[in-house]
């Protein structure tokens, strides 16, 4: 079975459909066994449709850097909820 680190790594590719069948079974039998793994994986299949059903214009260029680190803050699996805090 793969660690917690690894399923959270390989999360996006996974939501996205992007991994092979190897990887999505070894993804697969994490979250099936993991609760937390499964709850993280729950919540960003519910971010990702919220995102792709808001989809609009362009963000502006601060909100977006904001944005994807925070994402990339939750793929290293500790994210840093008061950083660039306004």
């Amino acid at each position: 079975m793969i660690s917690c680190s690894e399923a959270v790594r390989r999360l996006w590719e996974y939501l996205d459909n992007d991994l092979d069948d190897d990887d999505r079974e070894r993804v697969e039998g994490h979250l099936v066994l993991c609760r937390r793994c499964c709850g993280e994986a729950e919540f960003a299949a519910a971010l990702g449709d919220l995102l792709r059903s808001s989809a609009g214009p362009d963000l502006p260029g601060e909100i977006e850097q904001h944005l994807v680190g925070f994402l990339d803050s939750l793929g290293n699996g500790r994210p840093d909820l008061e950083a660039e805090a306004p």
